[in-house]
């Protein structure tokens, strides 16, 4: 299965360049390689969001991740990074001969400039432009710990609470959207998250563990911790 997977990868690689060629600078294809999520990315094209060879997932590849074989394509969504650059993507999966996902295609188009002269045309006929502060904001990056880093401050964020200033149930739901969102598949994910709320590592442990275990509306005491798998 494994050599099935890498001639999958290995048929898909000319494609990324040949893709980015026809649509031009405004382009970027990038192919991912999901069993190696840290440095998931094994050919670029393009430089839409600086991606390189040895890249990261970014948020999105982690979401696949966590859906495993129930994940679906993504196409045509918009998002910006989070130097706000404006960008139309898809993301098209990988699967094997049993129909398991282990990879994808992605495909990141800046319309920035679209984007304007479309409000430019908007504005002189009197209409309303396209907003855009209302897209999610998705970290592109070579490093994989830029990612976690960012999805933790993201949650954090949707609370408008640091760690100390929330319960016991919405530390379980921050481990929990995490853990949704395949943060802890990716190696020591764990003790950089526990870095980033600045908690310790056991602590991070045992809230992953109490959140596995137990339904997004119990906010008992719940069972004694199991050991975590990051």
């Amino acid at each position: 299965m494994e050599r099935e997977r890498d001639a999958i990868i290995a048929a898909f690689t000319p494609a990324v360049a040949g893709i980015a060629a026809t649509f031009g600078p405004v382009c970027e294809a990038v192919l991912h390689d999901y069993r190696r999520p840290e440095e998931s990315v094994v050919a670029v094209a393009g430089s839409v969001t600086g991606r390189a060879v040895g890249g990261a997932m970014s948020e999105i590849g982690l979401r696949a991740l966590a859906r495993g074989d129930e994940a679906a394509d993504e196409l045509n969504y918009l998002t910006r990074t989070r130097d706000g650059q404006l960008v139309k993507s898809s993301t098209v999966l990988l699967r094997d001969s049993t129909g398991a996902v282990f990879g994808a295609l992605c495909l990141n188009l800046d319309i920035g400039a679209v984007s304007q002269a479309h409000a430019l045309l908007g504005a002189l006929a009197g209409l309303g432009g396209t907003p855009s502060a209302g897209l999610p904001v998705t970290t592109f990056g070579n490093d994989i710990d830029s990612v976690v880093d960012a999805m933790v401050d993201t949650h954090q964020l949707h609370r408008h609470q640091n760690w100390a200033g929330l319960d016991r149930a919405g530390r379980l739901e921050l481990f929990r959207g995490l853990d949704e969102q395949g943060v802890f598949a990716v190696r020591r994910s764990v003790e950089q998250v526990a870095t980033r709320l600045g908690i310790s590592r056991a602590s991070a442990y045992h809230y992953l563990a109490q959140a596995r275990a137990s339904g997004p509306d119990d906010t008992g005491p719940g069972p004694a911790p199991k050991g975590a798998h990051p």
